[in-house]
């Protein structure tokens, strides 16, 4: 991975900011920072591969991203058996018949040459194949529902250790852009923009509302970490014999054993959140660096090249024999594999699954924005541009309030204008998010770290 100048520049800027953040608000906000900076960044990576490499518009990033936190539930939530005592049978009905009725419809559309007795008994079996499977399934879901709802109120998952969701992930968001993409790819580009956000919206729907599956807007919480846990940490002899040794010169200088041993405490307990928010970071770290390599082997590639010329135009690619339909969908279904992937480590980033907090209208277009920014085409851009605007989301707020508080030291507390800025804090990042679309559209259109051009 060789760098330019430029690119080193931008790379020791946010590791600045970083370690500013540190020692200013304290190097556990830094690091909740740089945890959900890599993670967006992932979310870049796989929106620019399908824009960047190829001009494939995205707009179902939520839908991806719930995905991937669904399959962190499934795969490490424990199994509720009750609730598979009293459902599983029924729908297990329910997929075998849902399987019958897809094969009978098959061999229908195959065997019936008729058109008009075709689609009557297509219709027929359809109509009444769809009433018997609802019956089924709705039975059998009520029943799960009505398992413990306080608690429970859903199947669980596999027990798994939740690591494995991030794979588990990227298959189930893949497979969701395959279908979409089996639909939806043939459409221009503004159609296609318009049906990833509709199936967005659909999927975090079907989240919100299928309890038996999700838990819906009850939420589901308590999954497993991959990293240790704070109060393990705290009562462990090799962590407390770690942080003694590093703090070893400021304890040495408290003479009072009772006030020595209390700072021992109070130090233990900070560096374990330290320690388990330095742990994801290796972790989301190591997960990027991963794609990122693969991402540039790919980009630099025969594939990459022939990619990048469907990109560019489209007619001469398909007037050279290359079937665009199908590798479209191929890069479609690669991007949305590696949104779901962060979505995942989303969840097990945050230890609960929250469908009711994926806004399509709002955060896909935070995505986007990321992409914009930081360089479509170029991976080591989407990552800058992860970085930069999801530090600038999250330090937008102290900011300002620093700014309103210092312009404003000389008025009043109570202060109309003062109260009312205070007040629009939180509205200040959007003003921010336009600010800086509208300037790198003005004066860096093809972003902060553009793609590089490279003669084969």
């Amino acid at each position: 991975m060789r760098f330019d100048k430029y690119e080193w520049i931008a790379i020791s800027i946010m590791v600045f900011l970083f370690i500013l953040v540190g020692f200013i608000q304290g190097w556990s906000v830094s690091l909740v920072i740089l945890n959900m900076c890599i993670i967006s960044a992932i979310m870049t990576m796989g929106v620019n591969i399908s824009w960047g490499y190829a001009g494939v518009i995205n707009f179902g990033v939520m839908g991806f991203l719930a995905m991937g936190g669904l399959a962190a539930v499934l795969v490490s939530y424990p199994p509720v058996k009750e609730a598979w005592h009293v459902g599983g049978s029924g729908l297990g009905i329910s997929f075998v018949l849902l399987i019958a009725l897809v094969t009978a419809v098959y061999f229908i559309t195959k065997l019936i040459e008729k058109k008009s007795h075709k689609y009557w008994l297509n219709g027929s079996v359809i109509f009444f194949g769809l009433i018997i499977i609802r019956y089924f399934f709705l039975n059998a879901t009520d029943r799960i529902e009505e398992v413990d709802p306080a608690l429970a109120g859903f199947l669980g998952g596999a027990n798994l250790p939740i690591i494995f969701s991030w794979v588990v992930g990227g298959f189930f968001a893949g497979g969701v852009a395959f279908v979409i993409g089996k639909v939806a790819l043939g459409l221009r580009s503004d159609y296609l923009a318009i049906v990833t956000l509709g199936i967005s919206e659909i999927v975090v729907s079907v989240l919100k509302h299928e309890e038996w599956l999700s838990r819906g807007v009850k939420n589901v919480i308590g999954l497993k970490r991959p990293v240790p846990y704070e109060i393990n940490l705290q009562v462990s002899d090799w962590f407390i014999t770690m942080v003694t040794w590093f703090n070893s010169s400021k304890l040495n200088q408290i003479i009072d054993p009772d006030q020595k041993q209390q700072i021992l405490n109070n130090l233990i307990i900070d560096s374990s959140s330290l320690f388990v928010k330095l742990n994801y970071a290796i972790l989301f770290f190591t997960v990027m660096i991963v794609i990122y390599y693969f991402a540039n082997k790919a980009q630099i590639s025969p594939w990459g090249r022939m990619m990048r010329a469907i990109r560019d135009n489209e007619v001469s690619a398909n007037a050279m024999g290359k079937d665009i339909v199908k590798q479209h969908l191929i890069i479609f279904v690669i991007g949305a594999a590696i949104v779901g992937v962060a979505g995942a480590m989303l969840v097990t980033l945050d230890g609960l699954f929250t469908p009711s907090g994926y806004r399509p209208l709002r955060f896909t277009f935070i995505i986007w924005i990321m992409v914009i920014v930081g360089g479509s085409g170029n991976n080591l851009g989407a990552i800058f541009g992860g970085f930069v605007i999801w530090f600038s989301w999250i330090e937008v707020a102290p900011i300002t309030t620093f700014l309103i508080n210092l312009f404003t030291s000389g008025l009043d507390s109570q202060n109309a204008i003062r109260l009312h800025l205070l007040d629009s804090v939180p509205y200040f990042r959007y003003l921010l998010m336009g600010m800086v679309l509208l300037l790198i559209l003005r004066y860096r259109p093809k972003g902060i770290i553009p793609e590089k051009i490279r003669h084969s």
